[in-house]
């Protein structure tokens, strides 16, 4: 079990379960959200356990995005599939987790390069993610 928090403490979850490798999304939504990219995990949406008021924002017709209404840490992106993608950041402590890729490169900000030699994606890729049709 792992757990995370946003930034004030007033939401804290659970996650029992595996945790998908780190993909950092580069998509104008996560930048705007972020400030940056998003570097997000998920995991199954039974094994996660929320405490706390969670705002949700809907970004898209497929998606929406969850943060505290007291701090507004991003916290979560709940879109099709099975997952809730989970923001790395959050999580406490070790997690063992590793950056395995980049999707939505083709609109990453033009301050910075991608220079890891990780697998990148233009768009989306379904093989790094876990995102499956609703």
């Amino acid at each position: 079990m792992i757990s995370g928090s946003c930034l004030c403490g007033a939401v804290r979850y659970t996650v029992t379960g595996p945790l998908r490798p780190v993909i950092a999304c580069h998509c104008l939504q996560c930048r705007k959200t972020s400030g940056h990219h998003v570097a997000a995990t998920s995991a199954p949406r039974a094994g996660v356990a929320i405490e706390g008021e969670i705002r949700w924002y809907q970004s898209s017709a497929a998606a929406r995005r969850g943060f505290c209404p007291t701090c507004g840490s991003n916290l979560f992106w709940d879109g099709p599939g099975a997952n809730l993608s989970i923001m790395a950041g959050t999580l406490d402590g070790p997690t063992g987790l590793r950056l395995e890729g980049h999707i939505f490169c083709a609109t990453k900000g033009d301050y910075f390069d991608i220079a890891d030699g990780l697998p990148r994606a233009e768009h989306d890729d379904p093989a790094l993610t876990t995102m499956v049709a609703p």
